[in-house]
């Protein structure tokens, strides 16, 4: 007889083949179960976002205001006609007497406000020429003048300088001699003089020199 020989089935083989049917199983009713949970479950609806309306007011209209009354009409005035008054016969008044006029007589002047002192100004001690130390030259009596007759007297004005000189000569008053005049003048301003001091100091002055020619000298 014949025997064939079969597979041996170990323990293990048959536990590891019974551990994959209920794993398969259990996966297959997990996802039978989420099918299902899928299927009837609704989903949430969104509600849409509330949109606020908001209408701006006019403001109210003032009442109108209301037409004041016309002013009332003026009443016309009505003029009364007084009475002319009747004429009265007026007395003339009497003249008036002229009053009598008085001048006043005019108030004394003021007395002058006396001017205050001032200090006099020294004496001026007058230029000479006559000195005898001077030693000044008659003028030279000119011939032509003596054989005319010319005589006279010559009036001259000199300016005397602090130092004694003179640097102008003037003629005062002529003898009627041009020849005995230019005489005089040519004379005289080679003279020396004292001169003129005021306060003890010498000043500038004039002084008047009459020289006489005389045909009898």
């Amino acid at each position: 007889m014949l025997v064939s020989a079969m597979p041996y089935a170990s323990d293990s083989d048959s536990n590891w083949q019974s551990r994959s049917y209920w794993i398969g199983a259990a996966v297959l009713l997990h996802g039978a179960a989420l099918a299902w949970v899928s299927g009837t479950a609704q989903p949430t609806p969104i509600e849409p976002p509330q949109v606020l309306s908001v209408a701006l007011l006019a403001p109210a209209p003032e009442p109108a205001a209301k037409p004041l009354p016309p002013p009332p009409k003026p009443q016309p005035v009505v003029k009364q006609q007084t009475p002319a008054p009747r004429p009265t016969k007026s007395e003339p008044a009497p003249a008036p007497t002229p009053a009598s006029i008085t001048t006043a007589a005019p108030p004394p002047p003021a007395p002058a406000a006396a001017a205050p002192a001032s200090a006099a100004p020294a004496p001026v001690v007058e230029a000479r020429f006559d000195a005898d130390y001077l030693q000044n030259p008659r003028p030279i009596y000119p011939p032509a003048a003596r054989r005319m007759g010319e005589q006279g007297k010559v009036w001259l004005r000199a300016h005397v300088l602090p130092n004694g000189n003179t640097d102008n000569v003037e003629l005062k008053q002529t003898s009627g001699s041009p020849r005995l005049d230019s005489a005089a003048l040519e004379a005289v301003k080679r003279w020396r003089f004292v001169p003129a001091r005021q306060g003890g100091e010498a000043v500038s002055s004039w002084v008047v020199i009459p020289i006489s020619f005389s045909l009898e000298s």
